[in-house]
């Protein structure tokens, strides 16, 4: 990317979060399924992916199913941005009533009993509105992972975005921030990661929809590590102003086996906590990339030109996976 197309893309994120948030809500609203619409009817490389995806989690969908669901999905990752863009000027008032999550207790006791709490997501939803409602609605804060972009300025814009929602953003650079996250949680403190895809090589494999995928393994490290509690979080939107989401009851460390195998049996059951809430909510996953080891495999044997960026970015730079559109991460592909 040259520094031309660096300094477009972070000037095309400030445009977002200077213009969109002075919108009135249902202008935002609707200028959003607008773009989302357009951008799907283009039938582009990461509106093929999306639906290449949403194959697996619904496989006995016929094409016109898969399409309106593709449909349905830009609708709600633009749904996202718009939110996103929009967040920084809520009222404490709008973000406390802008979320309802059920089962909620789990996280409420888990802090209590001082242990630390890990909270794992998927890509779905808005999790910087969850986020927000944890800081606001419970009085809680809480530390993430960004991973670093470029332009360097459009990082910084993330970090600052999501600083002054109330998240501690550690930088994931060289494994340092594992260290900072196992200490917040060894002081009873909470830690949230977004967590489906990992393409490193410290990735633990996991069957996800019964084929071959990779995932994170901080999240179970951690809970190893630490003894932290270890809760999946799903998120979905329905048709009210009102995000909805369900903290899943706790992943706990397994009794037995090394620590690999024990994070590796916690991260099956996380993939398994997050299928269950996709297989429930599939437009809401915000997967436009490759995710599964087969995709990746073939992409590897049949690169060709121009394959490499040639799909959607991750949406947002914060868990362990994340980049907007636009932006080039310095770590990991």
């Amino acid at each position: 990317m040259t520094i031309d197309r660096e300094k477009l893309t972070d000037g095309a994120y400030a445009l977002g979060w200077s213009a969109v948030k002075r919108l009135p809500e249902p202008a935002a609203k609707a200028l959003g399924r607008r773009i989302a619409d357009a951008v799907w009817k283009r039938r582009g490389k990461g509106v093929l992916r999306l639906e290449s995806n949403l194959a697996r989690v619904v496989p006995d969908a016929m094409p016109q199913r898969l399409a309106q669901l593709s449909r349905a999905g830009m609708r709600s990752y633009m749904r996202y941005w718009m939110e996103s863009f929009r967040l920084p000027v809520w009222s404490k008032e709008r973000i406390r009533h802008g979320f309802a999550p059920a089962d909620v207790h789990h996280l409420e006791e888990g802090l209590k009993s001082g242990r630390g709490v890990i909270l794992a997501l998927p890509h779905m939803g808005n999790y910087d509105l969850a986020g927000a409602w944890v800081t606001t609605k419970l009085g809680v804060p809480f530390a993430t992972v960004a991973e670093r972009l470029k332009p360097e300025s459009l990082y910084d814009r993330f970090v600052a975005y999501r600083e002054g929602l109330g998240m501690e953003v550690l930088p994931h650079t060289g494994g340092a921030a594992f260290g900072t996250l196992a200490r917040r949680l060894r002081a009873g403190g909470l830690v949230c990661l977004v967590a489906d895809r990992d393409l490193s090589s410290s990735g633990i494999e996991v069957k996800f929809f019964g084929e071959a995928a990779k995932m994170p393994a901080g999240p179970a490290m951690l809970a190893v590590q630490t003894g932290a509690m270890l809760l999946p979080v799903t998120l979905w939107y329905d048709e009210s102003p009102v995000m909805r989401g369900r903290v899943h009851p706790e992943i706990e460390v397994p009794q037995t086996g090394t620590r690999a195998e024990k994070a590796a049996t916690m991260t099956q059951e996380l993939a398994d906590a997050f299928a269950s809430g996709i297989a429930d909510h599939p437009e809401d996953w915000h997967m436009l990339q490759r995710l599964w080891l087969g995709d990746l495999e073939a992409r590897s044997e049949a690169p060709g030109p121009g394959a490499v960026g040639s799909e959607a970015p991750d949406r947002g730079a914060s868990g362990a996976d994340g980049a907007p559109a636009g932006a080039r991460r310095t770590e990991r592909s």
